[in-house]
């Protein structure tokens, strides 16, 4: 039987599926899938720490630091759309496995030059530029893949499902970069993470959905026409580019305060330490606010979490001004619960709602909004800040997240979609 990445498992007739919160796992493509994800952000997490320290130790500049991170995140946001399109003319689960080999060819070589010193800063963003690349298809053929795995009634606990892997894999696999950098070093880090990116691509290998191959949206027409297609289908629906434009507001209110502001407050306040344990706190509440999402939400998701998005100005607000600390954490906490509400009820209703062979494109766009909103936050939030003060400055972008947030909740697109 030939594969077919378009198509939603059907259950037999007769057969209970069950709705709660372990029932995706029945479904073998569920498990592939949420395997190689938890273990592509694994390795994702690993990364993050020890590419830094390899160009450190390469060339002991910050600068060049900011160079090969930035070439990342330049070919992700430049490639996009384009994996978009990708994941909607091939077979999504051969898209992630192409991605995988291509994410785990450039960390082994990257890790292979460090290891015998012939690591050079050209080489490096070149690498990175090509892990930008891998990371541009995989992360809407990934997104997209979901509904084709279980049935359209455990979409909520596997959408949950997956995000808590998402989270629990980044979390994890910053400190075992960490562990590992410090232990063996830069170059060792690296060269597990090539074999994290490796255990993905197999683990996508037994990805395997029924029927014939079909994803033949894009025949007969190029690429430019399928992105015209993608943008169509993105503006037909007024709730989706509504919360899209929001959350360019609220990523890049976020982004300013968490990368930036934050770490500057904390400076001069209650330190460093304290700082990273109020991110993983945050962590903390997101993981449970993915297990609470799987149990429970309304009819109304989308506008019930879009609606939740307002908590997470409790803590930016609390940053602003004196604040006790065990308030500050309780904030912190309760933010990440309450976004991850919203993060599980806006995947289950664009995939409910976007047709499947346009579904990867879809993604693409709102990857594209939000990504691009955090670098200009995180740039713009300096010189902001040197004009007004930091604590005005966070207390401004709380401000506008409100303003956006209650702009969404007004639009009647967002406030009268259902759940299925």
């Amino acid at each position: 039987m030939t594969e077919r990445d378009d198509t939603v498992p059907r259950t037999p007739a007769g057969r209970h599926t069950g709705t709660g919160v372990l029932s995706p796992l029945r479904h073998p493509a569920f498990r592939a899938l949420a395997l190689g994800r938890s273990l592509m952000y694994l390795g994702n997490g690993m990364a993050s720490v020890a590419l830094a320290f390899a160009v450190l130790d390469t060339t002991g500049s910050l600068v060049n630091v900011g160079l090969v991170v930035g070439a990342r995140s330049v070919a992700n946001v430049c490639l996009l759309l384009l994996g978009g399109v990708i994941a909607d003319r091939l077979p999504r689960s051969l898209v992630l496995r192409g991605g995988c080999a291509l994410a785990a060819a450039s960390q082994g070589v990257l890790a292979l030059t460090l290891l015998t010193g012939a690591a050079s800063l050209p080489l490096m963003i070149g690498l990175s530029l090509v892990n930008g690349a891998a990371a541009a298809a995989n992360l809407p053929a990934a997104a997209a893949l979901t509904p084709q795995t279980v049935p359209a009634g455990l979409l909520r606990p596997a959408n949950a499902m997956l995000r808590v892997g998402t989270h629990t894999g980044m979390f994890a696999g910053a400190a075992l970069g960490g562990a590992v950098v410090g232990l063996m070093g830069a170059g060792w880090a690296i060269a597990a993470d090539a074999v994290l990116f490796t255990l993905a691509g197999v683990a996508f290998l037994f990805l395997r959905l029924p029927g014939g191959a079909l994803h033949a949206a894009g025949e007969g027409s190029n690429v430019l026409r399928d992105l015209r297609d993608g943008w169509s289908e993105f503006i037909a629906r007024p709730w989706v580019w509504i919360i899209v434009l929001q959350f360019m507001v609220v990523n890049a209110g976020w982004s300013a305060t968490t990368s930036v502001l934050g770490p500057a407050i904390a400076d001069a306040t209650f330190g460093r330490t304290l700082w990273g344990v109020l991110m993983a706190v945050n962590s903390a509440g997101l993981l449970l606010g993915g297990v609470l999402a799987a149990r429970w939400q309304p009819r109304r998701a989308l506008l019930y979490g879009t609606a939740l998005i307002l908590v997470q100005t409790v803590p930016l607000f609390a940053l602003a001004g004196p604040t006790p600390l065990p308030l500050l954490f309780a904030a912190m906490f309760v933010a990440g619960v309450a976004v991850e509400q919203f993060s599980v009820a806006w995947e289950v209703s664009v995939q409910e709602n976007v047709p499947q062979q346009k579904l990867s494109r879809v993604y693409s766009y709102d990857a594209l909004g939000s990504f691009v909103a955090m670098p200009v936050g995180q740039i713009a939030i300096g010189p902001l800040a040197e004009r007004i003060g930091a604590e005005s400055s966070i207390a401004l972008m709380a401000g506008l997240t409100v303003a956006a947030t209650l702009a969404a909740i007004a639009s009647g697109s967002v406030r009268n979609l259902r759940r299925r």
